[in-house]
Order: structure tokens, then sequence, then C-alpha cells
């Protein structure tokens, strides 16, 4: 585990950014492909600004994967990770992805949907995982107590109050009973079996989960406690982010 914490929101998604693009080189170079997951959310957005553009990356061999996405809410809303992943990655690249598998949350059995987007990750190795932490603590949407144990790759889970109120703060929905209460996640373990972890985390409103995370026990209260046991994971900080650290 090793934390960076920058002096601005701009900083610290430069160098996530730049490292998870030296990630996917390395994985280039040694096996002609790479296999990445990405988050969405507030927090993404400056990392992805400028992972898009990051040089000397051959897109056409990169195999992209999301980490979650709301059930029943359509890929035409403005919440819909499928839309934020097209609109701020996929179509912004300079060619073509070799793969890119997201998640319909309009299917009629979600759990079926996430058997089918499981079997496709099953055939592959994460090179890099980019993701973030969220208020309450969970990483995808693993909220607490989040299971620890599955080995599927990709689980139907229900969203406490608190991630669903933190899609308000960000401004996705207007009201809670907008948000809806089920999504298709990334499981823990699944998570955990990426090579390298890149997690951004800015702003002041994260402090709370970050210092829980990265300072207390590892417990699945706190689901994004369990970064601490990857050889891997480098955690991207702003200054308000980091404020409550005791280290």
């Amino acid at each position: 585990m090793e934390i960076t914490v920058c002096d601005t929101p701009e900083e610290l998604a430069h160098c996530a950014a730049e490292d998870g693009a030296a990630r996917i080189r390395v994985a280039l170079e040694e096996r002609d492909r790479a296999v990445i997951a990405l988050a969405a959310g507030r927090s993404q957005i400056g990392m992805l600004n400028h992972l898009v553009a990051a040089p000397d990356i051959d897109w056409g061999k990169v195999i992209v994967f999301p980490l979650d996405e709301y059930v029943g809410l359509s890929s035409k809303h403005p919440a819909s990770f499928r839309r934020y992943l097209v609109e701020r990655f996929v179509e912004r690249l300079p060619s073509s992805l070799r793969g890119f598998y997201p998640i319909d949350g309009m299917k009629e059995d979600p759990v079926n949907e996430a058997v089918r987007v499981s079997r496709l990750l099953q055939k592959e190795t994460l090179d890099v995982s980019f993701i973030g932490i969220g208020e309450n603590g969970h990483i995808a949407f693993n909220d607490p107590p989040a299971d620890f144990d599955t080995e599927v790759p990709y689980l139907v889970v229900d969203l406490d109050e608190r991630c669903r109120q933190q899609q308000i703060h960000e401004g996705w929905f207007e009201e809670l009973d907008e948000v809806p209460e089920e999504a298709i996640s990334m499981s823990v373990r699944q998570i955990m079996s990426s090579k390298h972890l890149v997690c951004t985390v800015p702003e002041a409103r994260k402090a709370e989960a970050v210092q829980r995370a990265l300072e207390g026990k590892v417990n699945a209260q706190v689901p994004a406690s369990i970064l601490q046991e990857h050889e891997h994971c480098r955690f991207y900080l702003d200054k308000e982010s980091a404020a409550s650290l005791k280290a």
C-alpha cells in the first residue's frame, strides 16, 4: 500500500492517471494486451481526462470492464455508468478498444446479467483497476457490511441509504426515491485479484472514509479497508481527503 497526497485535485488526477497508464504499458509490453476495470463517479472524472490523453498506449489491445451499474436505470439516464464510461472514456480514445463490456442494468433478471459479465471476466486477468472510495467506505458498490468471501466476479447488491445519498450529493439525482436500490457490482475479491489498484479519492467529504479505510482495522463495515491487504494498491489523495489521516 502506497499513499500519495497531492496539493490539488488536478495534480491528484494527473498522478493517478500517469500511474495507471504506466501499468497498462507494462501489460502491453509483456503480453501484447491489457485488461482494466474502471469506476464511474465524480471522483474519477479528472483522472479519466488524463488517462484518455496518455501517450504510447495502443488502446486497440486494451479490454475494459466496468466496476458496477445500477439495476433498473436506462443507459440514457445521466447517472448511468455505461453512459458515463462511453462519454468520458470510450468515445474520447484515439482508437477503438479491443473490448468494452458494459453492464446492462435494464435486463429483466439482473442476476443473469451479473452471470453474463462474470463469465466474460472469468476469461481474463485484471492488470489494473481504477477505483475510488465511497463516503460510506464502499469500493465499487460493495456497501457495508461487504461480502469479503464470495469469489463470483459480479453480484447483485443492495445499496444502503448513505450510498444513495452520495449520488444526490454528486448531482446525479435530485431525490432519494430516484436513486436505484440495487446495483450489479464487481465483487471485493474480484477487485482484489487485480495485479494493480489505482485508488483516486479527492474531496473533504471522503476524509472520514479514507481515514477509516487506511488506518482502521480491516473489516466488512469499512469495505475499502481490505485494500490494506493488496500488495500493489496506490492511493492518490488531495489535502482535503487526507486531512483526517493521523500518520
